[in-house]
């Protein structure tokens, strides 16, 4: 399948949505600002311009209780896509996510389905601080019966969101608002990338990064730089959290003997700390090193530029556990720029 139409993150899930809203009747989407002029940084504007108030409406701000109805909607047969315009407020959902939506299938002896698919948007570099800029992938996928995937390109957003109002299980699709705006080649037909599959961004054989969403293009970057001081890094995109690709990571790592696991949430607990002791338990003694990982510290995000560009992880970072791991001196010192490329983009968006 090839395309050489370009459509911003953003716009592919717009357009994602307007063909499951065109197809089947059942599918409706629901959201604090869901039909505002925005339209959650453009991945709502079209479809409420397409199909109105009746298909795409706005909420109270009483989150528990509108996944609570999503996920009564999704029960009786409806296709329910709830949007938050911030992962953090998924924090308030908690009940009806892991002690319903998670649960339905399971207690009903897979009699009831309970397909609900909830969109939260993370980011960086906006200033927003320790409630409203957390990346809560790994809270969510520690519950049986969720599915939790994070797309990097707009390709996979449009293909992982079709896939998931497809799905008999209920999803959480996390977007990084660092994503939206950055364009690839997306076809204009349904497709579907199947939940589950992670993708090979770049081949290399001398040491495997596993990366999660806008960590994938830092790892790339980083891949760029390494390859000029003959380290040929083979990058993973991991898009599904749980379930996750571990045959594709195993069969990386057996070839490539070393490991950089690279998240947008904490370490502590995450998603990296699962993907190592799977590695270690199956494949300790093929590896050259010792498994690496970047992610968060163990603090709440900060609100000052200064110290967001020390609490989040970048390409600089990569690279220099890379040499750590292969035992090779960069040839030269880092100069990423860790300034926020999509400043711009922030502004009249809440």
């Amino acid at each position: 399948m090839t395309s050489e139409r370009q459509l911003t993150m953003a716009d592919a899930i717009a357009e994602a949505t307007c063909l499951a809203l065109e197809a089947d009747p059942n599918v409706f989407v629901m959201g604090v600002g869901v039909d505002d002029p925005t339209g959650i940084f453009g991945t709502t504007k079209l479809p409420h311009q397409r199909f109105g108030d009746a298909r795409v409406f706005d909420t109270p701000l009483a989150e528990n209780t509108t996944t609570g109805v999503a996920i009564g909607a999704a029960i009786m047969g409806m296709r329910p896509i709830l949007v938050h315009a911030r992962c953090d407020f998924l924090y308030l959902t908690l009940d009806q996510i892991a002690n319903h939506a998670a649960k339905w299938s399971y207690m009903s002896g897979g009699a009831m389905k309970a397909p609900i698919v909830i969109r939260a948007v993370i980011g960086r570099g906006w200033g927003q601080a320790a409630q409203h800029s957390q990346s809560l992938q790994a809270t969510i996928a520690h519950i049986p019966g969720i599915n939790v995937v994070m797309p990097a390109t707009a390709r996979d957003a449009k293909g992982l969101l079709l896939s998931a109002l497809e799905s008999a299980y209920p999803t959480v699709m996390i977007e990084h608002r660092w994503v939206h705006g950055l364009k690839d080649d997306v076809p204009e037909e349904h497709y579907l990338v199947p939940i589950g599959e992670a993708r090979i961004d770049r081949a290399g054989d001398d040491l495997t990064i596993v990366a999660v969403s806008q960590m994938v293009h830092e790892a790339h970057k980083a891949a760029d730089r390494l390859a000029s001081d003959s380290i040929n890094a083979e990058v993973i995109d991991l898009r599904s959290i749980r379930p996750w690709d571990d045959r594709c990571v195993l069969e990386s790592v057996r070839k490539t003997g070393r490991l950089v696991i690279a998240d947008t949430s904490w370490t502590q607990f995450g998603i990296s700390a699962e993907i190592a002791a799977v590695v270690n338990e199956r494949l300790f003694g093929q590896l050259k090193a010792p498994v690496a990982r970047l992610g968060l510290p163990a603090t709440p995000t900060p609100c000052a530029p200064e110290l967001e560009l020390a609490y989040y992880p970048n390409a600089d970072r990569l690279v220099q556990l890379a040499h750590k791991l292969c035992e090779r001196t960069p040839s030269a010192p880092a100069t990423e720029n860790e300034s926020n490329p999509h400043k711009k983009q922030f502004a009249g968006h809440f």
